[in-house]
């Protein structure tokens, strides 16, 4: 597990640099927008699925370090991977979040969330953006 300094550094980082950051205009992504009414957190997730992989996964908006780190780091584990791969990735963060049993291996970086959710106020700025890539990915053939 990480030390409370690299979960900083890891935060710091993705919200400093977050990566897959920036909308694009294709017709063939599929949008979710989520705004949280209770903080600043306002994001738009894109996602281009073909023959069941996930081929790019984009997000842009106004977000905290939270947000936008978590947004970030799932982003960068689902690209490539299909959509089971990534539901079950998906699923293994809101394991981690509820505090249940899930793999860490899995989750690389976004270990660093492993203590959200000592921190209730904050949990909803580390799912938003989760939860549009799942809606994406359960939504995306409909």
């Amino acid at each position: 597990m990480f030390s409370d300094d690299i979960k900083r550094t890891i935060l710091l980082e993705h919200y400093q640099n977050p990566h897959n950051k920036g909308l694009v205009e294709d017709d063939r992504y599929h949008l979710v927008h989520n705004a949280s009414d209770s903080c600043i957190d306002d994001i738009k997730v894109q996602m281009l699925i073909e023959d069941g992989i996930i081929k790019d996964v984009r997000f842009d908006g106004v977000g905290c370090t939270i947000c936008f780190a978590s947004t970030s780091i799932i982003s960068d584990l689902i690209k490539g991977k299909s959509k089971e791969e990534a539901l079950h990735i998906i699923g293994e963060y809101f394991n981690m979040i509820d505090e249940k049993e899930y793999d860490e291996d899995l989750l690389e970086e976004a270990n660093a969330f492993n203590t959200l959710s000592k921190q209730a106020n904050r949990i909803k700025c580390g799912t938003i953006g989760i939860k549009a890539m799942k809606e994406l990915i359960d939504n995306y053939d409909k």
